[in-house]
């Protein structure tokens, strides 16, 4: 049977002041349409349901993912004592599944992306699925890319018999970090690379043997999942992260691994990673400004203003960013708006933990 299991663990770094530890952004409503994390399994419906939605989160979050998805039964909330990456975390959730239901098939998503076109989701998710199910890989999706970007990692596939109809999935040649902008646009030049999306679908069986292959470390530290009839107590699981060395699956697994695939989706995407993508997402005024709250905007252009009550004012501003929250103000160029993790960084160094 097909599962769903949702990533939803990290902070959002990159959207502070909006996103803190104690409410990420998985959690926020963004775009004024549900929060992040409810909209990853709104679109699932109709392919998956909510009962075989699993959601792997700190165990700080458990309570607002309960409240957030009350679709989603108590018991498929999974809590990660301690953060270890997504290597630690996919292991934990195939090992928790496989247990549950020996032939199920997993698709791995972040609770943090927006994605357009859903029927075309739909349909590259069940090409993905039947891969997987057939053929025993590890099956990644692919993002058709429209520009250079060098904020990706990319994808290169072997085309083969690509000019077959419909969609299919094709084997994965070499996966790349992100690149410079000359590589990027070399990248886009060669017509055989996709952005690296970070959503995986494989048999739970299947990851946990690739685990065991390339992170024998971490398949051994969750043996205890693995072989329980039950529920995990609390010492064993915490146990089982501590032994496990902080990685990604992409490191560990997908770049080591013999049978890989890609399916190369060609529906809107977007990680939304900063408030960048959260303007370039959003809807613009006549000035091209995207404004929320209570904001008056003089001579000021292209700007993103997230606001609550208190009056926002921008003079002679443009391309800039403002959050403006109960404590803090953020004020950046929007096409600085990744840096916005160092100012996190620095926050944590310097013992200004109130404010992270």
């Amino acid at each position: 049977m097909d599962y769903a299991v949702i990533m939803a663990g990290g902070i959002g770094s990159r959207f502070w002041p909006a996103s803190r530890k104690e409410r990420p952004k998985q959690f926020l409503d963004v775009f004024g349409d549900g929060t992040l994390i409810q909209n990853t399994v709104a679109r699932l419906q109709g392919l998956i349901p909510p009962e075989r939605c699993l959601v792997v989160t700190h165990d700080r979050y458990v309570e607002q993912t309960q409240k957030q998805l009350p679709a989603v039964p108590e018991e498929n909330i999974l809590a990660e004592p301690i953060s270890r990456n997504t290597a630690p975390c996919i292991t934990y959730a195939a090992a928790t599944l496989k247990g549950r239901d020996p032939d199920a098939t997993m698709v791995v998503l972040p609770a943090d992306h927006v994605i357009g076109d859903v029927e075309q989701f739909h349909q590259t998710l069940e090409v993905s699925l039947q891969t997987a199910e057939e053929s025993g890989a590890l099956v990644t999706i692919g993002i058709e890319p429209t520009y250079p970007a060098t904020g990706y990692g990319y994808i290169q596939y072997d085309g083969g018999d690509s000019d077959a109809d419909g969609l299919q999935a094709h084997p994965v040649r070499t996966f790349a970090e992100k690149p410079d902008q000359s590589t990027a646009e070399r990248f886009i030049d060669s017509g055989d690379f996709l952005w690296n999306s970070g959503m995986f679908i494989w048999r739970a069986d299947t990851i946990l043997d690739q685990v065991k292959a390339h992170l024998p470390d971490i398949y051994d530290a969750f043996e205890p999942v693995r072989t329980a009839s039950g529920d995990v107590d609390a010492d064993t699981l915490t146990k089982a992260f501590q032994d496990s060395p902080r990685i990604s699956i992409d490191y560990g697994v997908m770049e080591q691994a013999d049978t890989v695939y890609v399916v190369p989706g060609s529906f809107e995407w977007n990680d939304v990673g900063d408030w960048r993508a959260v303007y370039d997402l959003s809807e613009k005024d006549d000035h091209g400004n995207v404004i929320q709250g209570n904001v008056i905007m003089q001579d000021s252009s292209r700007c993103l203003v997230d606001a609550g009550d208190r009056l926002v004012v921008l003079v002679g501003m443009h391309d800039k960013v403002v959050v403006d929250t109960d404590d803090a103000v953020l004020v950046c160029d929007r096409e600085n708006a990744q840096q916005v993790k160092q100012v996190v960084e620095y926050l944590h160094a310097h013992q200004f933990e109130e404010y992270v």
